[in-house]
């Protein structure tokens, strides 16, 4: 493993929540239920969608989008974190970690895409309901799709390969259950400031600017409801957006908390960091198809058709 004192690591050690080792029995069931959830729920909202052509409008086109993104999450972070929970086994060889560190972030950077592109069609639909479909045809949704799972996959190409010509030296123990970027420049013992130049650009051109791309939407749509002279047709309007304003808030509070305790509550334990920083990845994808199931109706018939049709 070692070259004097530089090496390539063969292989990670990650970490699951230090002083709960005792509970991880306890453990291994929310885990699994969590998985369970986000898995089979995600792949119904995309069975019915496709099953169902009424479906096939701009609004659960975009759901869909959501929904394969979030599978992407779930499935690239569940082999090590129940690894850890189940078998206790807390190595990754190298190359796997970089994969996995390249399909979260990835995976991540594309649901954020897609609740930006699902915010501006609830603002087509409410200030322009007539040419709806007209603007949001299926090219440009496919389009839409294509041009956010690309521009995923380029900026975070350069990262792997940037990180994988560096020389390590010490320890190669990660902070979470999975890899992460920001935990992985932290081991190198060569100059990371271009890795974390890069990090920071994706981040901000990311997050940073979808996020505040989110909120003019709903300035827009706060603006344009005002604007109805009905008291009922306000609220209808204001009704469609709730699903999306829910899965905004789910995905991005728990995405402030995580940084919010690492900037400003370094005194907390690390149990509690990492619990939130699984939280924030894993909850999304658990409560999004909750939601849509709950608040719309096609979808939750749509799921009723679609058990009873199995029966």
């Amino acid at each position: 493993m070692f070259n004097s004192s530089q090496f390539t690591p063969k292989y990670f050690l990650l970490t699951g929540l230090p002083g709960l080792e005792a509970l991880y029995p306890w453990l291994i069931f929310p885990f699994c239920s969590i998985y369970l959830v986000a898995l089979v729920g995600n792949t119904l909202i995309l069975a019915v969608i496709k099953k169902n052509s009424s479906l096939h409008q701009p609004m659960h086109l975009f759901l869909a989008m959501l929904a394969c993104a979030e599978l992407g999450v779930s499935a690239s972070t569940l082999p090590t974190v129940l690894g850890i929970f189940l078998f206790g086994t807390n190595e990754i060889c190298f190359e796997a970690c970089l994969l996995q560190m390249f399909s979260i972030h990835s995976f991540s950077i594309m649901e954020s895409g897609v609740l930006l592109a699902m915010s501006v069609d609830r603002f087509v639909a409410i200030y322009n309901p007539l040419r709806y479909t007209a603007i949001l045809t299926p090219p440009r949704i496919a389009g839409t799709g294509a041009a956010l799972g690309l521009k995923s996959v380029m900026l975070m190409l350069p990262l792997p390969f940037l990180l994988k010509r560096l020389p390590f030296c010490g320890h190669n123990i990660l902070s979470h259950s999975y890899c992460l970027h920001s935990d992985l420049i932290q081991l190198p013992c060569a100059d990371t400031r271009l890795n974390s130049i890069l990090g920071l650009c994706i981040v901000t051109s990311t997050f940073g600017l979808d996020s505040l791309l989110i909120i003019i939407s709903y300035v827009l749509i706060l603006y344009t409801v005002l604007g109805i002279t009905s008291g009922e047709e306000q609220r209808k309007a204001l009704n469609t957006c709730v699903s999306h304003i829910c899965a905004v808030l789910v995905y991005y509070v728990p995405m402030i908390s995580v940084a919010l305790v690492h900037r400003f509550m370094k005194h907390t334990g690390p149990a509690v960091r990492l619990l939130l920083a699984n939280v924030y990845l894993l909850v999304p994808p658990v409560l999004n198809p909750i939601i849509y199931s709950v608040r719309a109706k096609q979808i939750r018939q749509g799921l009723i058709r679609l058990f009873l049709q199995r029966k």
